[in-house]
């Protein structure tokens, strides 16, 4: 998944906010046109008839015996997805191309437009933040350096129908090494996003979201909303697109249940030099979980640059800069708590460096 949440990040950045001049006349005002309806979704999807596909046809009969669907209402609403191509072709690997690049990643997103809005978003969801730190103990920062990351604090979903993105991928996915297990897990989300519906009663078809099926300002797939979602604007339903508070929620109780631990206090992660004798390159790639302790890490000649706790385990982190020194670090299992998240160590890290940044600047 970590191509996928790259993709979703490098659409996210492409949108800028739009900025409008009010302009005082002197004389008459002329009165102004009015703005073009935003489309309900950007892409034209082809209409193909999934319903004669007998992998579909197998999933519908699936759906009815497992879960208890009408067979003919699920049919006619398989009858209205469309075939998004431009889905097909971004879930596709990337061409070989340039190194990793960790101080060009961090530019992108942690950057002046997140930072200012992830002021105004703190601000404006202070109660709600203050709220999910005391029952959840995820601190405020990492809330919203998610929601920053994801989506510049909704200013990027997504518009494409989830039905649409999922079915294609469920049944259309490109040939690729993993092609089996990908439309496995999207036809798993495809059954979610119908549970969910029905659960809450929505049309399947309003549910809009990214081009790999992520739902709302957290971007949280139809499973995970079911599973780790929180109506914690307690209006009665999860929603995810339109109430921050919900979101807020959510990311607080997906990382709990992925490992954050309130009790771990200090940074997240600490600033190692590496020795020349490279006995520390057995640490790296070796799992998403903090295994070791501080002493054992500096035994094998990766040393922290502060002082860490005593009784806490770490995970060694590489950020490759391409032809520049690679940084390593020290993370604990909260940092790799939000690896869970995005299995990324260049997300962990920009969600932690965002939130920082937001918090002081809401400071100054």
């Amino acid at each position: 998944m970590r191509r996928l949440s790259l993709l979703l990040m490098a659409l996210a950045l492409v949108a800028a906010p739009a900025v409008y001049a009010a302009q005082k006349k002197p004389a008459r005002q002329t009165k102004a046109k009015p703005k073009k309806a935003a489309p309900a979704v950007d892409y034209v999807g082809e209409q193909v008839n999934f319903g004669e596909w007998k992998a579909v046809a197998d999933f519908v009969d699936e759906m009815a015996a497992k879960h208890g669907f009408e067979r003919a209402e699920l049919q006619a609403l398989i009858g209205q997805v469309r075939y998004v191509d431009s889905a097909v072709q971004l879930v596709k690997p990337a061409p070989p191309g340039k190194p990793k690049n960790w101080q060009a990643y961090s530019r992108l997103t942690v950057d002046p437009v997140r930072i200012d809005a992830g002021v105004s978003f703190w601000n404006e969801n202070a109660a709600a933040l203050a709220r999910a730190e005391a029952e959840y103990g995820v601190p405020a920062e990492i809330i919203v350096g998610i929601i920053g990351v994801e989506t510049v604090y909704g200013r990027n979903t997504g518009r494409f129908r989830v039905m649409d993105t999922l079915t294609t991928l469920a049944f259309a996915y490109p040939d690729t090494p993993n092609r089996d297990a990908r439309m496995a897990f999207f036809r798993g989300e495809l059954e979610n996003t119908l549970l969910f519906a029905r659960r809450y009663q929505l049309d399947p078809l309003s549910l809009l979201g990214s081009f790999a099926g992520a739902v709302g300002l957290p971007q949280f797939m139809p499973g995970s909303i079911l599973e780790y979602g929180v109506d914690f604007d307690d209006d009665g339903h999860i929603d995810l697109r339109n109430s921050a508070a919900d979101a807020i929620g959510s990311i607080a109780n997906f990382l709990v249940h992925h490992g954050w631990d309130r009790n771990k206090t200090g940074p997240l992660a600490y600033p190692a030099a590496v020795s020349p004798a490279r006995a520390w390159e057995r640490y790296i790639g070796v799992g998403l979980a903090a295994s070791f302790s501080a002493a054992e890490l500096g035994a094998a000649g990766a040393v922290p640059a502060l002082p860490v706790p005593d009784d806490m385990l770490f995970g060694l982190v590489d950020l490759q800069n391409g032809a520049d020194p690679t940084e390593y670090w020290l993370a604990n299992g909260n940092f790799f708590a939000i690896t869970q998240y995005n299995r990324s160590y260049f997300y962990a890290m920009s969600v932690v460096d965002l939130g920082r940044a937001i918090r002081l600047s809401r400071g100054a």
